[in-house]
């Protein structure tokens, strides 16, 4: 089926992770430190965690834990007032969409067992960058001014129509990121939905004979051309554990 294409990629880092920290980079503020049993006066107390938690919109970032996100690894290190920020567009995975997964994944796995089914799905409009915390409300705001003129759009596992209108789409995020000196989106992009992922590279796995079975495994599938299509009314920036929902036209 030519309308939803399967593809193997490779990505450095995981999408909800920076690639690369971006603009100047301040250095994590220093805690209270005992010098025998003398406080020094120029140093501050440790703030209890029972008063850090009445504060969950401090510019203090999430904890950083790979346990939490199946091994996966920053790129760059936990930095006090860094946010990592992603744009993308959601995919509401119907019953059916499920469905067509389960018969893809087992038979992915058995060429890679460690393959893990996402989560959630999406598209991603742009690369994981890293923002200051008071760079948030202002960037989310210059998004929804780009973004809101765009026209809604279909598209599949690896869109092959409507891809105008993304690249369009793209340019209005790339625009945004330029205006906080933040790293655009890549200069030949393609846009796909996953569907699984694992720690390391496996595309010598995925590639030919694996990626041809799961191609007829979806040809196969009763409806997959419309099943494999989206109505678009939003996009979405996750910065940090802040989500952000603009609207389109």
């Amino acid at each position: 089926m030519s309308a939803a294409p399967l593809v193997g990629y490779n990505s450095s880092s995981s999408e909800d992770e920076a690639e690369s920290p971006a603009g100047d980079q301040v250095r994590p503020g220093a805690g209270a430190s005992l010098r025998g049993q003398t406080l020094l006066p120029s140093e501050r107390l440790p703030v209890p965690d029972s008063v850090l938690s009445m504060f969950p919109d401090s510019e203090e970032g999430p904890e950083d834990n790979s346990a939490r996100h199946g091994g996966r690894v920053r790129t760059f290190p936990h930095e006090r007032g860094n946010w990592a920020t992603h744009v993308y567009m959601p995919y509401e995975a119907g019953e059916d969409f499920l469905d067509l997964l389960d018969m893809l994944l087992p038979h992915a796995q058995t060429h890679v067992p460690r393959l893990v089914r996402t989560e959630e799905f999406h598209l991603s409009l742009s690369q994981s960058v890293v923002l200051r915390h008071h760079w948030i409300v202002p960037f989310v705001q210059s998004l929804k001014d780009r973004v809101a003129s765009c026209q809604r759009t279909f598209v599949g596992l690896e869109v092959t129509s409507g891809h105008a209108q993304f690249l369009n789409l793209i340019s209005e995020v790339d625009r945004v990121m330029e205006e906080f000196d933040l790293t655009t989106f890549y200069q030949e992009p393609s846009f796909h939905v996953s569907l699984a992922w694992c720690v390391g590279d496996a595309r010598v796995q995925l590639e030919g004979q694996c990626l041809q079975e799961l191609q007829e495994i979806v040809d196969e599938f009763e409806d997959s051309e419309l099943l494999l299509r989206v109505h678009a009314e939003q996009i979405r920036c996750k910065s940090g554990n802040k989500f952000f929902s603009l609207p389109l036209k």
